[in-house]
């Protein structure tokens, strides 16, 4: 299974950290680092995934559980009524993000912010977060990164103007964290709360003819 390159580091780390710990101490003091190396290795998974595409479809962009779906004016990117699927992923959980549809990234905005824990209801809104707006022929959606008590640092691997397929990559949160996706009310959502989640392979929504 592939793994993204962020987690090269902690992994490397890790092991020499086990190297070190076995000459100057023991093996099985060394087995702890061993086994964080083979933790970073499995946070940082990348799975491959192919993505039916389907231009009525929206897909998960996270791999998680539905805290909640709710109606609100989005006034960020949309600017008209609209749902927000929330999706809290675990350190467990698959931490790269995928894009729900295909589209041109039309509008990005970083956002520095506090560390609450994600399940907390105000990390929507206090938290440190990375948006992206998507435009395609049939719609605009919004999808934000919200780093948590342990997700320290967002990262992006796309830029305005780029193109993104259904399912394709374009970042991750490190270590715990929540994914928002903000779709217009022609959208029926298909998923609520309490709901398991699999990035690029669930579909949310479906747009109304």
């Amino acid at each position: 299974m592939p793994i993204v390159k962020e987690g090269y580091p902690f992994i490397g780390a890790a092991l020499v950290l086990a190297v070190i710990t076995y000459f100057l101490t023991d093996i099985y003091i060394a087995i702890v680092p061993v086994v964080l190396a083979i933790y970073f290795a499995y946070f940082f998974r990348n799975p491959n995934r192919v993505t039916p595409k389907d231009d009525s479809l929206l897909y998960s962009p996270a791999d998680g559980t539905v805290m909640g779906v709710t109606e609100f004016f989005d006034d960020e990117y949309l600017h008209e009524e609209a749902y927000k699927v929330t999706i809290f992923l675990s350190v467990f959980n698959v931490h790269v993000n995928r894009s729900p549809a295909a589209g041109e990234i039309k509008y990005q905005r970083y956002t520095v912010g506090n560390y609450l824990p994600a399940f907390n209801s105000k990390a929507t809104f206090e938290n440190e977060r990375f948006a992206i707006g998507l435009q395609n022929d049939r719609m605009r959606v919004l999808v934000i990164q919200i780093a948590g008590i342990l997700a320290r640092r967002i990262v992006n691997w796309v830029n305005l103007g780029k193109y993104l397929e259904q399912g394709e990559c374009y970042g991750m949160i490190k270590f715990g964290s929540c994914t928002e996706l903000v779709v217009p009310k022609n959208v029926e959502i298909l998923c609520k709360k309490g709901d398991k989640v699999t990035g690029g392979k669930t579909i949310l929504g479906r747009i109304r003819d």
